[in-house]
């Protein structure tokens, strides 16, 4: 059951972050890959939303599995992340690939800590 929880989750989330990333880039006229830090940030937002409440008791493991771990694992993306950070720096755009590093990390614990916080309160 846990298995078929993670893979719905997945099933939903790895189309949607495609049609995000893509939805987000083409609205934007730079090298810096702003979908896939969107999608980053939102799903560690969601991931955040998600915690707060399993910890608070307003949802349960299941749904952890199902939107944490599947939905969240397949919308987020570090290999991408990883991988335009990278041709960033083979492009000499520098100072992009340093925003991009500091900007996903700090946006990212940003947002699944304010996650968090909102869960607990809602649902507390």
């Amino acid at each position: 059951m846990s298995l078929l929880l993670v893979i719905t989750g997945a099933a939903i989330g790895a189309p949607l972050r495609y049609l995000g990333d893509r939805a987000v880039q083409s609205r934007h006229d730079t090298v810096f890959p702003w979908g896939t830090f969107t999608v980053n940030v939102l799903g560690s937002l969601i991931l955040g939303i998600i915690t707060g409440a399993v910890t608070s008791g307003g949802a349960s493991p299941q749904v952890q599995l199902a939107v944490g771990t599947g939905f969240c694992g397949a919308l987020t993306t570090y290999s991408t992340f990883s991988y335009e950070t990278l041709r960033l720096l083979e492009d000499d755009a520098r100072l992009f690939a340093a925003a991009n590093i500091v900007a996903s990390i700090v946006a990212g614990l940003g947002s699944a800590f304010l996650g968090v916080a909102i869960g607990q309160a809602i649902w507390s």
